[in-house]
């Protein structure tokens, strides 16, 4: 499964980002574990810990970069798109299965809201702050962005969470295909 981790960006030695230090890179660890391959924006913050943590379990990360950056050092492959951040983050967007959202300024509220315009799901990392936690309080029936149900934001609390989630909606994208047959 192709899983986009969205978040802020920024020194990880700074607020926001170093408080969600250590959450950033275990979140790389478990989904390099379960053999999923990572997007994110390739660049510093939550996009280098969760590629970090990653590394340490042979995960394949992906960066999907705006203009021409160069990305973080434990990238496997840097897409350099030429494009600005916002429509980057479509790129990122049309290319996973699912979206992890950790904190995050304005950049990440529109790979959200991108994300749930392709339906695609959104896992929203809760206590992580930015956008991720601010729309958690605007969804219709603690799940939707609106009234079309286009694709499920979910909120989780944990990285053990997280994984069990996922792993869900991986069995559910492999039934949906395989009644397609």
């Amino acid at each position: 499964m192709n899983i986009g981790v969205i978040g802020y960006s920024g020194d990880v030695d700074n607020e926001p980002v170093k408080g969600i230090k250590e959450i950033c890179i275990n979140l790389g660890k478990e989904l390099a574990k379960n053999g999923w391959t990572i997007f994110n924006g390739g660049r510093d913050g939550i996009m280098d810990l969760v590629s970090e943590g990653a590394k340490e379990f042979q995960g394949k990360v992906i960066g999907i970069l705006p203009y021409e950056e160069n990305g973080n050092e434990f990238l496997d492959y840097h897409i350099k798109t030429g494009l600005d951040f916002s429509m980057r983050s479509y790129v990122l967007v049309k290319s996973v299965d699912v979206v992890i959202s950790v904190g995050g300024e304005i950049g990440t509220a529109i790979e959200i809201l991108g994300a749930y315009a392709n339906y695609k799901p959104v896992i929203l990392f809760r206590n992580t702050g930015g956008w991720t936690d601010r729309i958690a309080e605007v969804l219709i029936e603690d799940k939707y962005l609106d009234n079309r149900k286009m694709a499920c934001v979910y909120s989780v609390y944990s990285i053990d969470e997280m994984i069990s989630l996922l792993k869900k909606i991986g069995d559910d994208k492999n039934e949906l295909f395989s009644s397609k047959k």
